[in-house]
């Protein structure tokens, strides 16, 4: 299959940005942003209100007031309006949605109420009685989102930027084609400078590795080598013939880490990659990886889930 569409990508129209009000939201916020500036898109910020709770479930035995939940949504109320404000500062178009419910049903469902091209949230946010917990709602709407779900992380704090280099795991699945497929959506229409790194990370099975000097094991090393070179460069001849710069890097290793070695060394801005893959010998499982990646990669990951 075809790593690039000879169509121009659509367009990124509505951006929604899920917020519980902490730090990383606030920079979550910020990539969301610039992304919209890039697309002269408009952004949709979101709070997940928690259901009034019973004063017999007050947490340590505290008493709550009984307009605790009103003063809650008004304070909420009129943080997602200030954001709003700020937003609209930058010269973006935004507007705000705030609704009760489980955070990462409720983002997921608000997400197609306003038809988001995109979701941005934090990986981690403010823990407590009155707040999200973005690590596990950043879980569940990755695994859950119809639509590209951008991750950021406390340390992206005040890093956000233009979009021009994109690191994109690839194990040769539909789901990795399709990775790279919206990494070239994400970059603005008129980027003249966007870069792809293509990366597969090969890695052999600890039973050839133990073989020692047995003349086998070199020669499998070099095989699967010059295998993903050979579909890197397959993948990467459509996509430079669009116009866009790109380099391959096929390296033996536990997945993850070459992905995040590979972003660092690139000075990626964002990290593109599919939800699930291919397993086997020369393929990465994307399922975990991406979890993995996530969690840990130094810069936003964009993660895609195939439609079932």
């Amino acid at each position: 299959m075809s790593a690039a569409s000879p169509a121009r990508p659509a367009p990124v129209r509505t951006i929604l940005a899920a917020t519980d009000f902490s730090p990383t939201a606030s920079a979550a916020l910020q990539w969301a942003i610039e992304l919209a500036r890039v697309h002269r898109a408009r952004i949709v910020l979101v709070h997940a209100l928690p259901p009034p709770i019973p004063p017999a479930a007050s947490p340590d035995f505290v008493t709550l007031p009984p307009d605790f939940h009103e003063q809650y949504r008004d304070a909420a109320l009129r943080k997602l309006a200030a954001d709003v404000e700020m937003v609209r500062s930058k010269g973006v178009e935004a507007s705000s949605d705030l609704d009760i419910g489980p955070a990462s049903p409720l983002v997921l469902e608000l997400a197609t109420r306003h038809g988001a091209d995109v979701i941005v949230l934090g990986t981690r946010g403010m823990t407590g009685f009155r707040h999200l917990l973005l690590g596990s709602t950043a879980e569940r709407v990755v695994h859950g989102a119809a639509v590209p779900v951008l991750t950021v992380h406390p340390g992206d704090t005040d890093k956000h930027r233009r979009i021009k280099t994109i690191v994109v795991p690839t194990d040769f699945s539909d789901d990795a084609t399709l990775a790279i497929r919206t990494a070239q959506r994400v970059f603005g229409p008129e980027e003249a400078n966007a870069k792809l790194v293509l990366v597969h990370a090969y890695h052999l099975p600890v039973e050839f590795t133990a073989l020692g000097a047995v003349p086998v094991a070199p020669r499998l090393f070099a095989d699967a080598a010059e295998q993903a070179r050979e579909r890197l460069e397959q993948d990467a001849r459509p996509l430079r013939a669009s116009g866009l710069q790109v380099d391959v890097i096929a390296q033996e290793g536990y997945p993850p880490l070459v992905i995040e070695e590979a972003a660092r060394d690139a000075g990626a801005d964002l990290i593109a990659m599919g939800t699930h893959g291919r397993s086997g010998l020369r393929h990465l499982l994307l399922g975990s990886t991406a979890e993995r990646v996530v969690q840990h990669a130094p810069c936003p990951v964009l993660t895609i889930r195939r439609p079932a």
